[in-house]
């Protein structure tokens, strides 16, 4: 399954993420690739659906496959992710969160994370963390 992630900083530089309905679990923004779009085009798309946000810059930061990105849905389907991560620094719009796919919106410090992080997101967060350690002026 092909689709994006969107890492969206507030200007203390914690990371927006959400309270998923699905599995409990708190994750980060995005979602599926839909026939015809881009993946820039699904960032811009899931952040505005997902958060009422919408971006006035994306920073391409990886893409991300392989084992790690298998994941059982609590429905039974099965899928191994292709995920292209973005981040997002500059943003517009009245946060609010999507009531279909979400409880609750909030900003973490990267150093302060929730336990339980969506396991397809964990490997992005550790992998951002991991590299914004190393160049902190990301």
């Amino acid at each position: 399954m092909c689709g994006a992630c969107v890492l969206v900083f507030n200007n203390r530089q914690q990371v927006l993420l959400q309270l998923r309905i699905d599995n409990g679990c708190w994750g980060l923004i995005g979602g599926s690739m839909e026939l015809g779009e881009t993946l820039e085009q699904v960032a811009h798309r899931e952040l505005f659906e997902e958060t009422g946000l919408t971006a006035k810059n994306l920073k391409l930061i990886n893409t991300y496959s392989g084992q790690e990105f298998y994941y059982q849905y609590p429905h039974g389907d099965e899928v191994y992710n292709v995920v292209t991560a973005f981040e997002c620094k500059e943003y517009s719009g009245l946060l609010t969160h999507d009531s279909n796919e979400a409880t609750m919106l909030q900003f973490f410090s990267l150093d302060d994370l929730p336990k339980n992080i969506s396991p397809p997101d964990r490997p992005i967060l550790d992998d951002y963390i991991v590299s914004y350690r190393k160049n902190p002026s990301k």
